[in-house]
């Protein structure tokens, strides 16, 4: 396979795509650029890609696709730009914090006929993928309840929760993702609780650290998210999906299997605390899908509409905790 895939944005998510690219994508060259030069040249040394300046980006020969990491409230105007140039995109979630911008996003991409894929690689991770399986399967019959958690091992900084859109539409947004994904259906109606249990500075900062979301789907299932941003014990990802023929659930993946059993009881290793312990491979994934998708053709594995649903979620969630009432949509 060859090509060139330019990484807009060095930033953390930007290094891991770049990595993720060079280990899963063999001839396919990267370039990284960044609104500080500085920082896509020390990346691209890093990851043994190359570096341009944000504006040469368009003219790069046989260019395959662009990767939008930037901050969220870039993704819409690079998606424009790359729509009118006819370039694929595979842009990071959320697509933006506004539904007006994500349906101007919308419109360019469907205008233009651009391949595009939404960033959510949990929908790539093996133990996710094989509970998808598993439900195509028919092991679970009809869904009636689906329990989806996810704890972080610490907080993110103050600055970047000014930024983020808060708990709902930064964090619970891959549930509400992975909540399509799994059933099958779109949501019909949520509530949503937030409360602030682990730092005051959320609520200085309006949002919450601790949320629960209820939401009932059109097939007549029901999925519950629990969010904490704070896990003493590491990176906490659990589904559970229940139905008319039985369950099938993913757990959390440990460092290592090894478990020692004594007079004082039963002890194993502790679950990763970085999220690329748990989601590394997701990632390789994620870029293998997309490459199939950009040369082989066929539906989006993520499409924008797919990565409008759970924006829209998101804010129907702060609505629904703000209000204290349930959220029809």
């Amino acid at each position: 396979m060859t090509g060139t895939i330019a990484i807009i944005g060095a930033g953390r998510i930007g290094s891991v795509h770049a990595r993720a690219i060079g280990e899963n994508l063999p001839g396919v060259r990267v370039v990284l650029t960044d609104v500080v030069p500085e920082r896509a040249a020390a990346v691209a040394e890093q990851v043994g890609a190359r570096s341009v300046l944000l504006d040469e980006v368009w003219s790069i020969p046989e260019l395959s696709a662009v990767a939008i990491c930037t901050g969220t409230d870039t993704h819409v105007d690079f998606i424009v730009r790359a729509a009118q140039e006819g370039i694929p995109v595979f842009c990071e979630k959320p697509v933006s914090l506004n539904l007006a911008e994500v349906d101007r996003a919308q419109a360019a991409v469907e205008a233009s006929g651009i391949p595009f894929m939404v960033g959510f690689h949990k929908r790539f991770d093996p133990t996710h993928r094989a509970t998808k399986q598993a439900i195509e399967d028919g092991k679970v019959g009809d869904i009636h309840l689906v329990r989806i958690t996810t704890r972080d091992p610490q907080p993110p900084p103050r600055e970047y929760l000014a930024v983020s859109g808060g708990i709902f539409l930064d964090m619970t947004i891959h549930d509400f993702d992975m909540a399509r994904f799994l059933v099958g259906s779109p949501v019909v109606e949520l509530f949503a609780r937030g409360a602030v249990r682990i730092d005051p500075v959320f609520e200085e900062e309006g949002d919450f650290d601790t949320a629960i979301v209820w939401m009932k789907h059109e097939s007549g299932a029901m999925t519950i998210i629990d969010n904490s941003r704070q896990a003493s014990y590491g990176h906490d990802q659990r589904v559970e999906v229940f139905g008319s023929a039985g369950m099938v659930s993913s757990t959390n993946e440990r460092v290592h299997a090894t478990e020692v059993m004594d007079a004082s009881g039963r002890h194993a290793a502790v679950v990763p605390h970085h999220f690329l312990e748990r989601y590394g491979p997701a990632y390789g994934r994620e870029w293998l899908a997309f490459w199939s998708y950009l040369t082989q053709g066929g539906p989006s594995p993520v499409s924008i509409a797919d990565g409008r649903a759970p924006v829209e979620l998101g804010v129907r969630a702060w609505e629904s905790a703000r209000s204290g009432l349930p959220v029809v949509l």
